[in-house]
């Protein structure tokens, strides 16, 4: 594995880093590793509603319509 160093990094990022690692039971080094990978490799592949886009978009149009329930509602009745 590569290995970074971060430097002038504030003193209150660092603390609010130290915190969240403490109550995740984690390093600081593998909380930061695990804030990196959320952000960076999570956020770079396709969500379930992309995958479902690609794989049916053919079949599913660009727009929706939902038609409004006109029913008036009515309260619940208890004795």
């Amino acid at each position: 594995m590569a290995n970074m160093r971060i430097t002038n990094l504030p003193d209150e990022l660092h603390e609010r880093l130290r915190a969240q690692a403490e109550a995740n039971k984690r390093s600081l080094e593998a909380e930061v590793c695990s804030i990196l990978i959320q952000s960076v490799i999570a956020s770079s592949e396709d969500g379930f509603g992309r995958r479902i886009r690609k794989r049916y978009g053919a079949y599913l149009g660009d727009d929706l319509s939902v038609e409004r329930d006109q029913t008036k509602s009515h309260s619940g009745v208890f004795d």
